[in-house]
């Protein structure tokens, strides 16, 4: 036997081992799709998963804007094309009207569809598999509940080669195991209820793992990172100079979650939505666990902020832009106004390393998000189109300068920059 045809015979081999494993790995989960046994369908077990529908923001992204309740159709933009949302409702044809509870059980656990299909990790089946299979029987009951709708969702529009069955084999090979999202035992049982409220149902990771370039992550790491196909950035939860909430009251945290805004700042941007869609809706036990959970994350503390900077001639024109512009809300100082404008000084959102936040909000604006606690929220105008890229420059300079503020000054060509990626998604 030749060297060569040696050589191709490993290559073989070594194919159809990785071909084996891979198919072990995605297709082996043993979940029987055609078993006949109905999810519970009483009103109780309803009002679960209409409760934890809704807690988990399924409504915000599988409901199309003016589109039926769950009908699907939502676009959703990822740094490698547009997926759209599934159609949820019970019609037969578009929806999961022939779905049984064990092939929904089966998408949510394992990520796979009905008909066998490796779902896009668009859908967080990387966190819902830490759900229990009552509440994926309750989930199921609810949406069985809803009025069948038989809108048609478009193909999702993805470059090749992220929308194949083997791309995605590979990629959950790397970046998913079922189940893997356990509570700890060590835990008290308020920690473990918010544990399973963060990781599993609310999948926060999901925005605020810091991902690679394929889009994995650790579904653990709360550490921050971009959002995919959205211009923003999910700041740490572990990092005292981002979003860490560990040295905050627990009462604090609780009414952000609940409003949308406390003493420390008002959610913006994503986090606006999930606050309106979502967390809004929690009952006051799952707000006191989630926010008992994010009390006890890790927090570390990062190198210590330059020193308050001296005055440059970019930060003096900054200080007339916010003369102009700002202070009479934010006040002088930079104190805010209590329930309505938030303070700027020793705001995190405008000392934070990663500035793409912060420009968003002064290129487009915006209003945190309006709940039942905070009905009329006050809103930001956009100054896109009032300010040019170098006086941007100069506002978020000084404000990241100024009352005692050591952060780095912002260059023109950075808005530039961060203007682009806000519009194309790009991290």
């Amino acid at each position: 036997m030749t060297l060569l045809r040696r050589a191709l015979i490993g290559v073989a081999v070594l194919a159809l081992l990785a071909a084996g494993l891979l198919w072990h790995l995605n297709f082996n989960d043993g979940v029987d799709v055609t078993a006949a046994t109905p999810a519970p369908s009483d009103a109780a077990t309803r009002a679960r998963g209409a409760y934890l529908a809704r807690v988990g923001n399924c409504l915000a992204c599988h409901t199309a804007r003016g589109g039926p309740t769950a009908a699907g159709g939502r676009p959703i933009a990822t740094p490698f094309g547009t997926v759209y949302s599934s159609n949820l409702t019970p019609d037969a044809g578009a929806g999961i009207g022939g779905w049984s509870a064990a092939a929904f059980w089966r998408a949510l656990h394992h990520g796979r569809s009905a008909d066998g299909r490796l779902l896009n990790p668009v859908f967080p089946y990387t966190h819902t598999t830490g759900l229990t299979r009552g509440d994926s029987d309750a989930l199921f009951s609810y949406f069985a509940s809803l009025p069948p709708s038989a809108t048609a969702v478009p193909a999702h529009q993805l470059r090749w080669p992220y929308g194949t069955q083997a791309a995605l084999a590979v990629w959950r090979a790397l970046y998913f195991r079922p189940g893997s999202l356990q509570p700890d035992p060590t835990q008290d049982e308020t920690l473990r209820r918010g544990a399973y409220l963060v990781q599993a149902v609310a999948h926060c990771s999901a925005c605020h793992a810091p991902r690679d370039r394929l889009g994995g992550a650790d579904w653990r790491n709360l550490g921050g990172g971009p959002v995919p196909g959205t211009g923003w950035y999910a700041p740490s939860l572990t990092a005292r100079d981002e979003a860490a909430v560990g040295h905050w009251p627990p009462e604090q945290i609780v009414q952000l979650l609940a409003s949308g805004a406390a003493a420390q700042g008002v959610a913006s941007g994503p986090m606006a939505e999930v606050v309106f869609q979502g967390t809004q809706y929690l009952n006051p036990a799952d707000l006191q666990a989630v926010a008992a959970y994010l009390q006890r994350l890790p927090q570390h503390e990062r190198p210590a902020a330059q020193a308050p900077r001296s005055r440059t001639r970019l930060t003096a024109s900054g200080e007339k832009l916010y003369e102009q512009h700002c202070a009479s809300c934010h006040g002088e100082r930079g104190e805010g106004v209590p329930g309505a404008y938030p303070p700027l000084a020793g705001n995190r959102a405008v000392t934070m390393p990663d500035t793409r936040n912060l420009l968003q909000i002064v290129l487009f604006g915006g209003f945190g998000p309006a709940t039942a606690a905070r009905l009329r929220p006050f809103g930001m105008p956009p100054f896109a189109l009032t300010l040019s890229d170098a006086e941007i420059a100069a506002l978020l300079s000084y404000l990241r300068g100024a009352w005692g503020h050591g952060a780095s000054e912002v260059a023109p060509l950075d808005v530039v920059r961060m203007r682009h990626d806000s519009q194309t998604g790009l991290p």
